[in-house]
């Protein structure tokens, strides 16, 4: 009730007595003929409350003075045909999603623009086990796998596979994925130089800038880092709690910034192809665990785009069919698509998905391209040229020399994995797998070896190729990146964040160096090991 009509019925309540005096002497000395017309005018407002051919009487001031300023008041619709309901109820789907439900696709729970949790989440089967059996991996798919823990009412879901360090591992995880909730955009995204200001716990102060600050261009790619990190613990948009809300969000964004040819942001530079495959990547997975017609067109436009921008028998670089190539571009275009194919042989949410179409050849391009930079006598993959190790700007070759980092070669592993090369036969695995073993993660700021998108690949490529080597860089990861996550401050600040102290800090801050340590700890669960190594 307003504060208006509360104020017409507390000065009605204040003197009954009075009012109900004065009504009293009224109709004792009215006379007979007032009494008389005040009768059949009551007959008649009684008679038009029946008639339904008249229009809507006005309401009453009491009735306005109740409502919020600017409401209007609903009216009741004409009651609908039953022949009718079903037409309806499909123009009413077609008017919420024109563009992103394919009308042949038939959703088994209702969707909504967000995906809200509806059903249980892929990541709800229990505790994992090194067979990836349950829903949570979707059979062949080790998309996500379910990482989260259910400590602090975040809704998440405990299907940790087996591995190192246990709790440890599981605290920094949870930790780095609270201080990405804690700063995502109200657009759903996040911002690689603008982290700060959106901050859910405590309001920046004014000029305030804290350290990790990166690139307003890279804040689609970055974005696609963060979402698959939820993605990678287990979360969907269907999750319950926070952690389930920042995914919905997270999707929400993707699909606003997605143009009508399928890429993920804009292209103000020839740079944004690394945008675009990150943020295909986090949508297709986002789609391999729920199976939601909602997130099916966005994800088919996204793989239609990478197929645009493949050079012919080749890979990617920057641009649509650019005539170069590169590792680094094609390796995360090669993890969308392998994501794809492994969706297609796979069953969602218990049951056959729509099935995605996408670029089969690409993968001939990418072993092409792959043996053309790989040196076989050892191992290493080059950038754009044979066995060169990975890039960097002319600025950074000094502070982040080439010879410290083995990014290139992981990428090259890993493409060799997933495109069917048993890393127990194959030299170039073995030897690229040397090189990384030699180069596992060591916190030194000084030496311009801390390469966190070269640990992202190399973690997935060494837990592949399994035996020593993977336990040589299991073992490292303990000191190289759990005990360097922050614990200092609160969660608005720095606290379950990693230093962006890479070759590629300055350009994706905070936001990339935690995303891409918080994907490092998911290794066990992300993806099955395609030859079973140990």
């Amino acid at each position: 009730m307003s504060r208006s009509a509360r104020t017409v019925r507390q000065g009605a309540l204040d003197q009954p007595a009075d009012f109900n005096q004065q009504m009293y002497e009224a109709l004792k000395s009215a006379p007979w003929w007032m009494m008389s017309i005040g009768f059949h005018v009551l007959i008649v407002v009684i008679s038009t409350l029946f008639q339904t051919d008249k229009p809507p009487v006005a309401l009453a001031p009491i009735v306005a003075a109740s409502m919020n300023p600017g409401e209007v008041p609903v009216e009741p619709e004409p009651p609908i045909a039953s022949d009718e309901i079903e037409q309806v109820h499909q123009s009413d789907v077609q008017a919420k999603e024109p563009s992103l439900v394919d009308e042949r696709e038939v959703s088994d729970h209702e969707e909504t623009d967000n995906d809200m949790p509806t059903e249980q989440s892929l990541g709800e089967s229990g505790t994992g086990d090194s067979s990836f059996e349950g829903p949570s991996t979707n059979g062949l798919i080790g998309l996500g796998g379910g990482a989260g823990s259910q400590k602090k009412g975040f809704g998440g879901h405990r299907n940790l596979r087996a591995g190192s360090f246990g709790k440890p591992r599981e605290d920094a995880l949870e930790d780095a994925l609270r201080w990405l909730a804690a700063h995502q955009s109200p657009d759903g995204g996040w911002e690689c130089e603008g982290w700060r200001k959106w901050c859910d716990l405590k309001p920046a102060t004014d000029g305030e800038r804290l350290e990790g600050a990166g690139k307003p261009n890279y804040d689609v790619g970055v974005t696609g880092l963060s979402l698959l990190a939820f993605l990678g613990a287990g979360y969907t948009n269907r999750s319950p709690g926070l952690f389930g809300t920042v995914v919905g969000n997270a999707l929400k964004y993707l699909r606003n910034v997605q143009d009508a040819e399928g890429c993920f942001g804009n292209r103000s530079s020839g740079h944004y192809v690394y945008n675009h495959a990150i943020a295909a990547l986090a949508m297709v997975e986002a789609y391999g665990m729920t199976g939601s017609a909602i997130l099916r067109s966005p994800t088919q436009k996204a793989l239609d785009f990478i197929a645009i921008t493949r050079n012919p028998y080749f890979a990617w670089r920057y641009g649509v069919k650019p005539g170069d190539n590169d590792t680094s571009v094609t390796g995360w275009m090669m993890m969308a698509l392998k994501s794809a194919k492994l969706i297609n042989a796979s069953d969602v949410k218990g049951g056959k998905a729509p099935s995605l179409t996408y670029d089969e050849e690409a993968f001939e391009g990418i072993k092409a391209w792959v043996d053309k930079m790989t040196d076989p006598d050892t191992g290493r993959v080059g950038y754009q040229q044979r066995g060169t190790g990975p890039a960097r700007t002319s600025d950074l070759q000094d502070r982040f020399p080439a010879d410290r980092s083995e990014s290139m070669t992981a990428v090259g592993m890993l493409a060799r994995i997933f495109l069917g090369e048993n890393p127990k036969t194959s030299d170039v695995i073995k030897k690229g797998a040397d090189l990384c073993a030699k180069l596992a993660p060591v916190w030194n700021p000084q030496d311009g070896s801390i390469d966190m998108y070269y640990w992202y690949y190399a973690t997935l490529a060494m837990f592949q190729v399994g035996g020593e080597p993977w336990k040589k860089w299991e073992a490292a990861m303990k000191t190289g990146i759990i005990d360097q996550q922050r614990k200092d401050g609160d969660f608005c600040a720095y606290k379950g964040s990693w230093d962006a102290l890479d070759a590629w800090g300055a350009d994706g801050g905070r936001v990339y160096s935690t995303a891409c340590m918080a994907m490092c700890l998911e290794v066990w669960s992300r993806y099955p090991r395609v030859f079973g190594a140990n």
